[in-house]
């Protein structure tokens, strides 16, 4: 099985939670990507892709994985920092 997913990866807790205001007043995924993330995906609006188990760290690889296509995480927290996943499909 594989998913398709985009992320926004910031490195302090507190910045997921503005995001998420941001993302409830209607700004896109895409364009929080592009402003906010930390990842080089965040100039391609977080896409990263398609990608299988074991490809991810697991934290990350869980929620993508639990997502329905269309949805967006809570924060998650991996070593890199706190993200927002959404599911593409």
């Amino acid at each position: 099985m594989k998913v398709t997913a985009s992320h926004i990866l910031v490195n302090q807790e507190f910045e997921i939670s503005d995001i998420q205001k941001k993302l409830s007043e209607g700004k896109s995924f895409e364009e929080m990507a592009r402003d906010y993330s930390t990842c080089p995906s965040g100039k391609d609006g977080g896409n990263l892709g398609e990608f299988g188990k074991g490809m991810m760290v697991p934290a990350f690889e869980k929620v993508a994985f639990a997502l329905m296509p269309g949805e967006i995480s809570g924060p998650v927290r991996t070593q890199f920092g706190f993200h927002l996943i959404k599911r593409i499909k």
